[in-house]
Order: C-alpha cells, then structure tokens, then sequence
C-alpha cells in the first residue's frame, strides 16, 4: 500500500510540474512576471497587495487563494486591481492545475505583474511550483520570530522575505534580527524587507525590486 502511495504521488507530481514549465513559458511569451505570495493565515498578504496596488493599478493582477469564500478578491478589487478566486475545498495549497484552469476564465491582457495568493500555511505552497518566476515568503512580526527556524524551506524556496506589520513592533516580544539571521541560514542569497503597509513603509522599495527583476526576466 506504501508503495502505491508514493507512485501516485510521484505521477501526481511529475504531472504538475509539467504543467508548471508549460506555465512558465505562456508568462513568459506573454512578458508577465509571476509571483507566488507564500505565508501562514493572518501574515499580512493580502494587505500588502493592496498597498502595492496604488503603483501597479492597469499593470497587475491577482489570483487569490482560500480554502473557502472570495473575501480576499473582493477587497483586491476594491483596491483597484483585477482578481480572480481559487477555493480549494479543503487543498492546503494551489497547484498548477489550478492556476491553468483559472487562466481559461481570466485573461490578464496587458498586464505585466501576477499576484497568487496562495493558501495560508508555510509548508505545503513552499513544496510546489505553479508557474511563478519567483517565491516570495511573507511573515508579520505578530507571528514569532522562530518562524524562519521552524520553517526554513518556505525561505530556502523564496526569492525574499518580506517581514510585515513592523509598525506593531514597539507592541511585540519580537527579535527581527533573528528571523532575518535564521531565513538567510536557509538561504544566504534571501533578499528581505521590513514592511508595513498601514504606514506605507517600505511598499515603495519592494515595488522597485520587483520592477527590476521583472526587467531582468
């Protein structure tokens, strides 16, 4: 029985990750840079991608993630940005099946950045490729420092970091230099910044990045 579980599970696999480069090389043609929001319920994702909002309104779009409801594309829309749900009844994570089918019903004509939201958790999205050009790992302050250490390959995988809510930081028991020293011993190349997006701080450096990695693509 074990080893009809693991060749299924290998076929399952294997089969999203074909689907995943045939991903990768449609937003490629396309000149979209794909990026795949990762981090636990409560980290702050999809409030950061409505401060990113003002910059990118008429370039962006997003696909948001959730076990159940559209709450969270309802108030990307309201940010002024194009979205589309994926409720995975019950899946701890978006696969690349997911994103094609949503791709039939979502047309993303000039658009040059896509959002996923993936599910809130830090282990299953980090396990799985959907297409992205890249990761980027989302943790706020109010979870805990340990986070990075607890849950390394959700950092390993990422391109960044983006440590959110740091205005409530005179509030928490946090050490942010920890969680940045831990999520650079799983990847030393991790690019991390500080954010809040109540305050505005931060929002506008991230955007540059990320405008210059699109340009690098």
């Amino acid at each position: 029985m074990n080893v009809k579980k693991m060749t299924l599970e290998k076929k399952v696999q294997s089969k999203g990750y074909e689907i995943s480069l045939r991903l990768k090389a449609f937003f490629k043609e396309r000149s979209i840079f794909t990026v795949n929001l990762i981090g636990s319920p409560g980290g702050g994702k999809t409030t950061l991608l409505e401060a990113l909002a003002p910059r990118l309104k008429g370039r962006a779009a997003v696909i948001e993630g959730d076990l159940q409801t559209d709450e969270d594309r309802l108030r990307i829309e309201r940010a002024g940005l194009p979205a589309y749900q994926i409720n995975t009844q019950g899946a701890c994570h978006l696969d690349a099946g997911m994103i094609e089918r949503a791709l039939d019903e979502f047309p993303l004509s000039q658009i040059q950045f896509l959002f996923i939201e993936n599910v809130g958790n830090l282990v299953c999205p980090a396990g799985f490729e959907i297409g992205e050009a890249m990761k980027i790992a989302v943790l706020s302050v109010t979870e805990g420092d340990d986070k990075p250490a607890k849950y390394p390959n959700a950092f390993h995988v990422s391109s960044a970091m983006v440590i959110t809510k740091t205005d409530l930081l005179p509030y928490l028991h946090c050490d942010v230099g920890r969680m940045e020293r831990d999520a650079l011993q799983a990847n030393p190349a991790l690019k991390i910044f500080r954010l809040s997006a109540q305050a505005g701080e931060g929002v506008n450096a991230l955007i540059d990045w990320l405008e210059e990695a699109a340009a690098s693509q």
